[in-house]
């Protein structure tokens, strides 16, 4: 895990617990400080050919959204120019970071190397954001399944360096090869609520719920999640990234724009994504917890995105920030008193962070076993019983299933522990 910078605003997924990482996923940390991004651009650590294939791809395929900033700090088109190139040559020395790049300039052998991260994240708030264009642009391209080579592994990079949710996002991309979601699991609408603000009545997926949850975040989504790309019987799906083609590249882009940053918050500028979820897909939402005392638990949560009508959409949106890529989730439900998994309300009540990794498709039974062959027990979950499978030696632990899936994990211990 790279991360660049260090803690942010003082979140508690952003404060590195090294030993986590290395007992229970054989994995190390580095860490890079976000000026090292600044001396790279100074002293020109990065392959100008590649930046200048980066820019003019930004150009061609990166539209402009609306500015909702006043006048008195909104930025000049001259401005937006050279914010762009900031964003290119940040997105290609970020990846340098991850995994190096022999095509480095003569006498930056050692920069050539990179860190070998397979996940990472971006601190960004508030000493980055107040003083530089944020990472909303590298962050999503990132974690895209394409950049301006075409098609490629997505790699993964947590906003404000959310180690928990990087690592969360991991666990799904290993498990699916596709690019994840970052967001925050922002509100939560009843179907009264929703009635009431815009006169709609819920259908489908989110009726069962009684109402969804709105994923959201400052524009550092995966592209893939816009939902446009289509299955053979026209259905909304985010491909594995090694089937992603020019066709499905185009159309992803062209349902995106990049609103001007919000400059009452990050006063150093930047573009935010910004797209609409305009499909029914399967999703898994996870988060990765660490509690002390007890160590590592996951969350799980199967459901489907919605697509609620755009007039909907747009009153609901406009009551957070309208230049963020917006996603509703509502999750399978069992309707049963007391259960977290009553309605979509229960599933965000007992959360344990505003954030959330998002995975298209139905995978909780995947990451089930992977947790258990990690030794982290799952705490909740609404995967069919039929579909779990844990290894036989967890039958002795009780007939309680979540419960002996703790019991085992602390009887066997972390995986990669010495």
């Amino acid at each position: 895990y790279l991360q660049i910078g260090s803690v942010t605003m003082g979140i508690g997924g952003s404060i590195i617990d090294q030993d986590f990482i290395e007992s229970y996923l054989g994995m190390r940390v580095e860490s890079v400080d976000e000026v090292e991004i600044l001396r790279r651009m100074d002293e020109h650590v990065y392959n100008e050919d590649e930046y200048q294939k980066a820019l003019a791809w930004v150009k061609e395929y990166c539209k402009e959204g609306f500015d909702k900033n006043p006048d008195f700090v909104k930025a000049s088109d001259e401005q937006k120019v050279q914010t762009w190139e900031f964003l290119a040559k940040m997105a290609v020395i970020i990846e340098d970071l991850y995994q190096g790049n022999p095509d480095l300039p003569e006498g930056c052998e050692e920069e050539a190397v990179g860190h070998n991260a397979i996940c990472g994240g971006f601190q960004g708030q508030r000493q980055w954001t107040d003083w530089k264009p944020n990472c909303d642009f590298p962050e999503a391209i990132l974690n895209t399944s394409f950049d301006w080579n075409g098609a490629r592994e997505p790699f993964i990079l947590a906003t404000e360096n959310d180690v928990l949710n990087g690592l969360g996002m991991l666990f799904m991309n290993l498990l699916t090869n596709r690019a994840q979601m970052f967001a925050d699991v922002r509100t939560y609408w009843s179907g009264s609520a929703v009635k009431r603000a815009t006169g709609y009545d819920l259908e489908g997926k989110a009726k069962e719920a009684d109402g969804f949850i709105h994923l959201i975040n400052s524009g550092a989504c995966c592209l893939d999640a816009c939902g446009e790309v289509k299955d053979e019987n026209g259905n909304g799906i985010m491909k594995e990234w090694y089937d992603i083609t020019e066709e499905d590249i185009k159309t992803i882009m062209g349902a995106t724009e990049w609103c001007a940053a919000d400059n009452g918050y990050f006063r150093g500028g930047g573009f935010s994504s910004r797209f609409l979820t305009r499909a029914e897909m399967p999703a898994t939402m996870i988060r990765l917890n660490l509690v002390r005392g007890l160590g590592p638990v996951l969350q799980i949560a199967e459901g489907w995105t919605v697509n609620l009508p755009d007039e909907v959409s747009d009153k609901i949106w406009k009551r957070t920030d309208y230049t963020w890529p917006c996603t509703w989730f509502a999750p399978r439900t069992d309707g049963v008193e007391g259960s977290p998994f009553k309605t979509a309300y229960e599933v965000m009540n007992n959360w344990g962070a505003n954030h959330g990794a998002i995975s298209y498709g139905h995978i909780g039974a995947d990451l089930i076993t992977m947790c258990s062959m990690l030794r982290i027990p799952v705490c909740m979950h609404n995967v069919p019983t039929e579909k779990i499978f844990r290894p036989a030696a967890w039958n002795a632990f009780g007939m309680d299933k979540e419960g002996a899936d703790y019991r085992a994990c602390a009887n066997f211990g972390p995986f990669y522990k010495k």
